[in-house]
């Protein structure tokens, strides 16, 4: 059986710790990128999802984004990105560079243990 395995690009020490007790919760393996290098190496692998804070400085998200969705072997991957509700110019772009879904923070907080057990295929 393949490892369940989500990727996650971000900074924020608080979502990360969130993510991290979401996803065990929910049987997956996370593992946190700070490069898009290494984001794309790792997608190649086949993640169930990719997780990326539209707010992150270590990568530019929204070339990631379109990185992703522009290579075949990666534009079928699910890709989640979160931002600051207020960010609605952030949002659009996301959403045109091929994010699957792009939701407030707040949203992204409270529904991640509904979003991680449904890609796990755990309803």
């Amino acid at each position: 059986m393949p490892r369940k395995k989500v990727l996650a690009v971000l900074e924020d020490l608080l979502f990360t710790v969130k993510i991290s007790e979401a996803a065990k919760r929910a049987g997956l393996e996370v593992e946190f990128l700070k490069s898009e290098k290494d984001a794309l190496a790792k997608a190649a692998e086949g993640p169930l999802l990719i997780i990326i804070d539209l707010n992150c400085g270590c990568v530019e998200p929204l070339r990631l984004i379109a990185k992703l969705k522009g290579a075949a072997e990666t534009k079928a991957l699910s890709v989640i990105a979160y931002l600051s509700h207020v960010q609605g110019e952030l949002k659009q772009a996301a959403q045109e560079a091929g994010a699957n879904i792009v939701m407030a923070r707040s949203a992204f907080s409270q529904n991640l243990p509904q979003i991680l057990k449904r890609h796990a295929g755990v309803v």
